[in-house]
């Protein structure tokens, strides 16, 4: 029987989070206009973030698998939070020093990686320590501290610039806003700083002899991992490739937003394309405090839904969330007067709030808990198979369909998400394993 936990031991096992999203939030609005400076067209912007996908789809699986069989004295999956953020935290560093646009791509790729050798067993951990009850707010936490540490990467430069400490047009000899540098060096801080305040302050519980033997007497090595998880595959619960499917038109959705928002935002508000102009730099700017904006929402909201949760079936939730969110881009695109662009935002805001716990609370009753980490991953691979799909064919489809135009991106997105939500009224009702 797994002990209950208190509120604020749930808050010291899910801070970390906040220095991954705080990473991930830099990457959301930055990257884009980091590669528009070292000379990026648009049409070359979802190929450059083939990174995301990629690493996820390659890395996700495989540190789940290898951390449900991990054995040592620090942890099952403590030891891959700590690797993670350390190079999480150098690339960051490094990442506005970039001198080349591949030079930028390349550190992303391993940005990434770092990022889910954390994340990964991160979702595993709650999975673990929590028992079933307290899953809905385990979870949805990690989406407070989703949209916590998302919102201060968003604003940071805003407010570096609000403080007077740099100039919205300065730039360092790479043609990269000291704003942005500095950001990302304060992330490198709080990526290092928060996974270690968890790790320290919340220990794992230790493994049982049995549970050790059992660990032990399973055939080792990286031929065993990929058998594990074709296995886990094959037999994974009916919820599972419910989400799946749901999981295909909204991450296929988020990509283009996250890849195109900052586009969009430069016609519709400034009415400008070129990257080296200011309009461009205040478009960027501006990306940051919609998508502070709509991770606002999401801290404000996440306990509201996992109380929610806790009172209804997850889809409802979901779903719901998911309608809103649609709306909110769908909508986006046709504001010229930034002060409005709150409203979206807000259903934008709820709907990021669900994806980041939601489904983490429809699967964790469905899956053994021997194989937390591999399910985990696998999930994971769901929200990377959509973008990696995204990177290979949207370049078609933005220009033969889209009039290589952004804002059609963003409208084209919401339609995706507004699938998805449709979608998740069909995923059958939890049934627990033990």
């Amino acid at each position: 029987m797994k002990a209950k936990f208190n509120f604020w031991q749930i808050i010291s096992m899910n801070i970390g989070f906040l220095g991954i999203q705080y990473s991930f939030g830099l990457q959301q609005t930055n990257m884009t206009p980091i590669y528009s400076y070292l000379g990026a067209n648009p049409e070359q912007i979802p190929l450059l973030n083939l990174a995301g996908p990629m690493t996820g789809l390659i890395v996700q699986p495989i540190v789940g698998a290898m951390s449900d069989k991990t054995v040592s004295r620090f942890g099952r999956r403590r030891p891959y939070f700590v690797v993670g953020a350390v190079l999480c935290s150098l690339c960051l560093f490094l990442m506005p020093h970039s001198s080349s646009l591949w030079m930028a791509a390349g550190l992303l790729w391993i940005l990434d990686a770092a990022n889910n050798i954390t994340m990964e067993p991160y979702r595993a951990f709650v999975s673990d320590i929590l028992p079933e009850k307290q899953h809905p707010v385990g979870f949805l936490t990690q989406s407070f501290f989703t949209g916590l540490g998302i919102t201060l990467a968003n604003l940071t430069p805003s407010l570096l610039i609000m403080l007077g400490i740099f100039g919205q047009t300065a730039r360092t000899a790479n043609n990269i806003p000291y704003a942005t540098l500095a950001a990302f060096s304060i992330g490198a801080v709080v990526s290092i700083a928060s996974v270690m305040y968890s790790v320290i302050s919340t220990p794992e519980p230790a493994l049982t002899a049995e549970q050790i033997t059992e660990i032990q007497a399973q055939p080792k090595g990286i031929v065993y991992v990929f058998r594990d998880i074709v296995q886990a595959i094959r037999t994974m619960p009916k919820v599972m490739r419910q989400l799946g499917v749901v999981y295909l038109f909204n991450w296929y959705a988020m990509f283009i937003y996250w890849q195109f928002v900052t586009l969009c935002m430069a016609k519709s508000i400034f009415h400008t394309s070129d990257p080296n102009s200011v309009e461009f730099v205040q478009a960027e700017l501006l990306t940051g405090q919609i998508n502070g904006t709509y991770n606002v929402v999401t801290f404000c909201v996440a306990f509201v839904l996992a109380w929610l949760t806790s009172k209804t079936q997850a889809r409802y939730v979901h779903s719901i969330s998911l309608f809103l969110a649609a709306a909110g881009l769908m909508a986006l695109p046709f504001i010229s007067d930034k002060i409005w662009l709150v409203v979206p935002m807000i259903g934008f805001g709820i709907g990021w709030a669900s994806m980041m716990g939601t489904p983490y609370v429809m699967l964790a009753g469905n899956i053994p808990p021997a194989q937390t980490g591999i399910y985990m991953g696998i999930l994971n691979m769901f929200i990377v198979l959509p973008m990696m799909l995204q990177t290979l064919t949207f370049r078609w489809i933005y220009q033969a369909f889209l009039h290589s135009n952004a804002q059609h991106a963003i409208v084209f997105a919401g339609v995706l998400i507004l699938v998805a939500a449709t979608l998740t009224l069909f995923i059958k009702k939890n049934h627990s394993i033990s």
